[in-house]
Order: C-alpha cells, then structure tokens, then sequence
C-alpha cells in the first residue's frame, strides 16, 4: 500500500513513517523541503498519484490568529483537491480533543474549519484528535515561568506521548475510514502538580510550580 504522510519530516510524521514503513509499505515522507508542499502546491499531485491513503500532520508555521486559518484552510483544500484527482481513497488528518469548546483560540477556529473542510468533502476520512504532547510540557513551564517559580492555571491536563499518538495514527492508516475518533491518554492531573514531577527531561530545574486564581469568567 503506498501512503503519503504530509508532514513526514516531523515530530509525529517521522515517526509514522518508520513504523509504516516498518509494516512494509511503501511510504512517502512528503513535505516542502522534499518537494512536497500542501500551501502552493507544487508536487502535490504527482506525490499523492497511487497513494490508497494520505496522512496529513502538517502544522502552520504561525499561530497568529489569521495566518493559522489561512494554513489550514489553504493547505486542506489543496490536499483534498488532489486527492480527489489522484483517487485516494483514505484522508486522516491530526486534530485536537476539545477543539469546538475553544473559540476564543485562534489556533483551534483554525482546525475546526479544517475538519469542516474535510467532512465536506467527497474523500473518505478519518479525524484522530489528540491531547497535548509530554515532549511540549517544557514549553508550558518555561512560558509560565517568573523568576524561580512556574505559575500556571488550575486547568486539568491529560497529555500523550507522541509515541502513542504516532502509533495509533499508523494503525487509522491501515484501517478502514472512521467516524471522527479520539486518541487515548492518560487521567487528567492538575497542570501545576504534573510539572512539578521530576521528568527526565533538561528543562526541569525543579522550579516550584503553583496555581494561580481563575481570572476567567
């Protein structure tokens, strides 16, 4: 089975690589540095031409509110336009858990309209929603870090291993299309209780980390 993977050079693309790969399938690690990109699409159509399924994990290179939207909806239509040209017969894309309950999130209006997008089209599909990655815990403390100390929310936090989330989207895309699914994670903690965890990694210095009050109403 030949399966492109956009975003193939990625944390959670490369790493779907390999393991399809692994399984013995002929896999296709696409993104603009290979010649392969989703915005402009150049080599689009000629990278997704025998592909059976295409693993979208690309990600925009701007959070800013109307760039993010501007990726995602550019680079989907894209996609899927070439999809349907080249008869894929299998679209999964990674979304987030919980990205409808979020509209003051630019980020996340930005991935809704991508699942919109994809719903609507003519390609069957798979949307496998994830939670936060384990390897960006350190971004989160040291963003919310004055001084010595970590001040974070009381907002409950169930991260993943890419590891995990990587696997199952390699298992979605040998398997048959799916109605919109979520990836497994752990129980939720409480944000500033789970930084405060020695991990293994080298942003933990052992800053105390603590809640702060609601400030949202």
């Amino acid at each position: 089975m030949k399966i492109v993977i956009l975003g193939g050079t990625g944390l959670i693309g490369s790493k779907v690589v390999n393991l399809l790969r692994a399984g013995g399938h002929e896999v296709v690690a696409a993104s603009p540095s290979r010649g392969i990109n989703s915005i402009t699409g150049e080599g689009l159509t000629e990278g997704l031409t025998g592909a059976q399924v295409v693993v979208d994990v690309t990600n925009s290179p701007s959070f800013e509110d109307k760039a993010v939207l501007e990726f995602f909806e550019t680079s989907t239509r894209n996609v899927l336009a070439a999809e349907a040209k080249t008869g894929v017969g299998h679209h999964i894309a990674v979304s987030i858990v919980g990205t409808d309950q979020l509209p003051a999130s630019g980020y996340m209006r930005a991935k809704v309209a991508q699942e919109k997008l994809i719903k609507a089209s003519a390609i069957p599909y798979t949307i496998l929603r994830s939670t936060q990655f384990f390897e960006f815990v350190g971004r989160i403390a040291d963003g919310a870090t004055a001084g010595q100390s970590i001040r974070l929310p009381s907002a409950l936090f169930q991260p993943i291993f890419s590891d995990d989330l990587a696997a199952n989207v390699a298992k979605v895309a040998v398997a048959k299309p799916l109605a919109p699914i979520s990836s497994k994670a752990p129980p939720s903690l409480i944000l500033s209780v789970f930084v405060s965890v020695p991990l293994p990694w080298s942003w933990n210095t052992l800053r105390p980390a603590s809640t702060i009050p609601d400030t949202i109403t």
